[in-house]
């Protein structure tokens, strides 16, 4: 990653631009969660959520928190609580558009997965939606067609998985 951009983890003052990148992001395709559900994500594991920084505006973030396997929220609602879970759930990873293309979500990936591997997890899973399941599977991640997503993800969406290390 170039020097102008940063990970660090989530500050309760990132809010506001998480939630703007979120609704610019899904807003058109009706997946737009609001902020009330956003926050709920990152409550449960707020040492598993990160923003990327460009020159010190928040220019994407990646929610994630402690979830069964084979299982993932519903965008319809908030979370009610936290789960003991040796798989992390990317629930939401997004980059600001300026940003895309430049090897910017394979490092902050990358980031996400050591940090992940560090604090002991087995596995990562996600919810591929709007075709990202093809550039996931190049990360190596495995569809699980069996499992049932909620319809609130729309209807392309495909859960995935693969171990951490």
């Amino acid at each position: 990653m170039s020097e102008d951009l940063r990970i660090r983890l989530l500050a309760d003052g990132d809010w506001d631009a998480v939630v703007a990148l979120e609704h610019d992001a899904y807003a058109a395709d009706g997946l737009s969660e609001g902020r009330e559900a956003l926050q709920s994500r990152a409550l449960g594991s707020p040492e598993t959520c990160f923003v990327l920084e460009h020159h010190g505006a928040v220019r994407g973030y990646l929610l994630s928190l402690p979830y069964p396997p084979l299982r993932c929220p519903d965008l319809a609602r908030p979370e009610d609580g936290a789960f003991a879970s040796d798989n992390l759930h990317v629930h939401d990873l997004v980059i600001a558009e300026e940003l895309r293309g430049r090897e910017v979500a394979l490092g902050f990936i990358r980031h996400f997965r050591s940090h992940a591997e560090e604090l002991g997890y087995e596995r990562i899973s996600m919810v591929a939606v709007r075709g990202a399941d093809i550039l996931l599977r190049l990360l190596g991640y495995r569809a699980h067609r069996e499992v049932a997503v909620p319809a609130s993800y729309g209807r392309r969406a495909v859960y995935m998985s693969m171990p951490v290390r």
